[in-house]
């Protein structure tokens, strides 16, 4: 497995509109094992195609591991996704904020709304059907990552212009409400 490129927003093929795959075959699985190794080397939770210059309809995602009522990381609980040509066929009405970055900016932070829960059709590395139904931060994450196969970065979603900070800024912030409530 070898590290692959994250390019910047700057770069056009994160604003178009990626291409479906067509054929699932060696040289794919390559590029998705490629994909995951450099997802993790970056500490990422998903990472897009077009994330790394490719503008086809794939991504992967890693969702986080769950923890018990003591804090102790639950065994086995993270869950590692490839989705292939992946299509949102049912959202929320409910949308809840939360903070997002990117792989492809990073240092910044900004506060973006997403459904509360979504299903999602795709196929998986092998081209056998996926039909997940995704909740929470499992379900911003893949809506993240779909979103850039459709040219849309989260900065096109922020709730605000306002919304949008560096990493520093969002934890002085932080530290000044913690500070408030205090």
């Amino acid at each position: 497995m070898k590290q692959l490129k994250i390019i910047g927003r700057d770069n056009p093929v994160l604003t178009e509109k990626a291409n479906p795959v067509g054929q699932i075959d060696r040289e794919l699985q390559s590029t998705i094992d490629d994909m995951i190794f450099t997802m993790r080397k970056a500490n990422g939770v998903g990472l897009a195609a077009p994330q790394v210059g490719l503008p086809i309809r794939m991504a992967v995602v890693e969702t986080p591991s769950e923890y018990d009522e003591e804090d102790n990381e639950i065994p086995d609980s993270r869950r590692l996704f490839v989705i292939i040509n992946p299509e949102i066929v049912w959202q929320s009405r409910k949308q809840v904020k939360g903070i997002e970055g990117c792989l492809s900016m990073p240092g910044y932070l900004g506060e973006v709304s997403r459904h509360q829960a979504i299903r999602v059709k795709g196929l998986d590395r092998r081209g056998k059907a996926l039909d997940l139904k995704l909740k929470g931060w499992d379900a911003r994450i893949f809506q993240h990552e779909i979103d850039h196969l459709d040219g849309v970065l989260y900065t096109d979603r922020l709730t605000a212009p306002e919304n949008f900070w560096t990493e520093e800024e969002f934890e002085a912030m932080r530290e000044a409400e913690q500070e408030e409530e205090n």
